[in-house]
């Protein structure tokens, strides 16, 4: 049994259900799990939805509406008009109106959860439905009846033994009868069956879990990217692919920030000694990037940037020493409100540490240590992390960049930079006069 996920992009129109389709093809004699994504940019939209919700701005439902509207408007391309598939849609969108005709929750957190799970249940209705049109026997399973979480909403945490008993008595019987799974990736519930979210780009976490409780022989992310590259190429030219990565060096890379893979994949697969392939599902015969426990010692610079960084300077209010009661406390809080630290500095009065910038939490973060702490914050900052640095990377990482602190520890280099601010030349004549 394999284990496959389909990301957004992958899914992300009629033409690209179908190259799903025909990739699945190929695979039509193997038992197959196979997890999917929200379509293209359906969870961005969903958390537009949540917030005017949230706001009482009056546009939650014409929000929504529209982007049921691009739901069906793909689906009238992929079926005939009175298909079954329109009811299940349909249905799957009336749980989130539900939601939208109640006042706000007070949880911000549950209420997004309710909200954004639409955009995986709808898409996984959709290219089960396709895949059976098309003569491959599948079958749709809702992921809340597997995947079961404690109550952190939008950061659920994966209760491992009954999700596991759940995975093997549901899975294996409609493997048996020659179907494929379709499941959702990014979703769970909890025990009162609330919904819950695994945190964002999570479906890559979803397809590892599957893959662990089911004993998968190889998991597989199908990616508009031809594998694992060295670095990001929306923001570097010439990247190089990846063919191999150990399990340690992948969780490196993930952990510092990079995109290819959700954080929480590896280890799972790390501990049944499950591969991981990365491939594109542009191209599908390529052989793609393969991470598994064969050890590479040979790796080029990899770097990874991590965007919208701040910088909290946090420092006691009556100069005393930031010990370590101090510390304590500060992550205490930053754990509560799932502020991840992503770099940290600290000297005699004061300490500095580097987070992700939600403002919401940030903003409470603040407020909650306010007695004892004062804080400055700088914003629009980048974390660049370079995995076997050379000098020559570091420099031209640097170039344009204003480095306000960094670290170095074996293999691996973190800067929080700035962009220089572009001046403006202005020419002055003889006379005193600007052009």
């Amino acid at each position: 049994m394999k284990v496959f996920k389909f990301g957004g992009a992958s899914i992300k129109d009629a033409a690209a259900v179908k190259n799903v389709a025909a990739i699945l093809q190929r695979h039509k004699n193997e038992q197959l799990v196979i997890i999917v994504s929200a379509m293209g940019k359906t969870t961005n939209a969903l958390e537009e939805v949540v917030a005017a919700h949230a706001r009482q701005t009056g546009k939650a439902r014409e929000l929504y509406d529209a982007l049921k509207e691009r739901h069906y408007a793909m689906m009238r391309e992929l079926f005939d008009e009175g298909d079954e598939v329109f009811s299940a849609v349909n249905d799957t969108f009336v749980e989130g109106e539900w939601v939208l005709d109640d006042k706000p929750a007070d949880n911000y957190d549950y209420m997004y959860d309710q909200i954004v799970c639409v955009g995986e249940l709808v898409s996984s209705r959709i290219v089960a439905a396709y895949l059976n049109k098309t003569g491959m026997a599948t079958h749709w399973l809702d992921a809340r009846d597997v995947v079961a979480t404690d109550n952190t909403y939008r950061e659920g945490w994966v209760i491992w033994d009954k999700t596991r008993a759940n995975a093997q008595k549901i899975v294996p019987p409609i493997l048996a009868q020659g179907s494929f799974v379709v499941t959702q990736g990014f979703i769970g519930s909890t025990t009162e069956n609330f919904t819950t979210t695994l945190g964002r780009e999570g479906s890559d976490y979803s397809a590892a879990i599957f893959s662990f409780c089911l004993d998968a022989e190889s998991m597989s992310i199908w990616k508009d990217v031809p594998g694992v590259l060295n670095a990001d190429p929306r923001l570097f030219e010439n990247t190089i692919k990846l063919d191999r990565l150990s399990y340690k060096e992948a969780i490196e890379m993930t952990y510092y920030g990079a995109q290819v893979i959700h954080p929480k994949t590896i280890k799972p697969l790390q501990n049944k000694n499950i591969p991981l392939y990365v491939k594109s599902f542009l191209n599908p015969e390529a052989p793609g990037t393969e991470i598994s426990s064969d050890t590479e010692d040979n790796y080029p610079p990899i770097v990874v940037v991590e965007k919208n960084q701040a910088l909290l300077h946090i420092s006691t209010l009556d100069y005393s020493f930031v010990a370590e009661q101090h510390m304590a406390r500060l992550f205490r809080k930053a754990a509560d409100l799932r502020i991840f630290v992503n770099m940290m500095q600290n000297g005699a009065i004061s300490f500095t540490i580097c987070v992700s910038n939600v403002p919401d939490r940030i903003e409470q973060f603040i407020k909650e240590i306010s007695d004892e702490f004062k804080v400055k914050m700088e914003e629009g900052l980048e974390l660049i992390t370079i995995r076997h640095y050379t000098q020559e990377t570091i420099d031209n990482l640097k170039k344009g960049k204003i480095v306000l602190f960094e670290e170095r520890i074996r293999n691996t280099m973190h800067m929080v930079v700035k962009n220089v601010p572009v001046i403006e030349r202005r020419e002055v004549d003889i006379a005193g006069s600007k052009s």
